[in-house]
């Protein structure tokens, strides 16, 4: 059961990834501010500073296949989500070679990761006009407040998963 827990914990976050604005209230969802929950990518990003080594690259098949399935789950135009989360978790992987791992270190790279995934999301859907929102409206009313929502889920998320996960990548790496 230890080996599947990466991958149903990633589609549970899936499942609940779908269902986070309903547990939002509503006055903040009826706002001007737009949250787009990166749970799969948070955790996905725990995996890749406590799971994977230097010469394991686990988070990135795992960004590939849960971010196939939010394409195919959630959004109309396969492989946008797929290709930006296993860019970005490789980016984080190369980047965790360079520092220690840590909550503070874990922290920067979450704000890093969430910033790089949802502004390249940003770039791809304007490109194919799916979204015309200008550059400093993105940023204020979209970028922020999802930097925000999903570190305030990453400090909830941390202390639940750490030390599972960690244990979890001195298994496979003894063995």
């Amino acid at each position: 059961m230890r080996r599947y827990f990466i991958g149903l914990l990633c589609l549970f976050l899936l499942v609940m990834q779908g269902m986070a604005m309903s547990l939002l209230p509503s006055s903040l969802v009826y706002s001007d501010l737009l949250m787009t929950p990166h749970w799969i990518l948070i955790f996905l990003l725990i995996v890749t500073v406590f799971y994977d080594n230097d010469n394991t690259y686990y988070a990135v098949w795992y960004a590939l296949f849960f971010g196939l399935l939010l394409d195919v789950v959630y959004t109309g135009v396969l492989g946008v989500y797929m290709a930006t989360y296993a860019i970005v978790i490789y980016i984080i992987h190369g980047l965790n070679k360079l520092l220690h791992a840590n909550f503070v270190t874990a922290s920067i790279l979450a704000v890093v990761g969430v910033a790089l995934a949802d502004t390249i999301l940003y770039v791809v859907y304007s490109f194919v006009q799916i979204t015309a929102m200008a550059w400093w409206d993105y940023v204020v009313l979209r970028l922020l407040p999802t930097l925000a929502a999903n570190m305030i889920f990453f400090i909830i998320l941390y202390p639940l998963v750490k030390e599972r996960v960690f244990n979890l990548g001195e298994e496979i790496n003894n063995t």
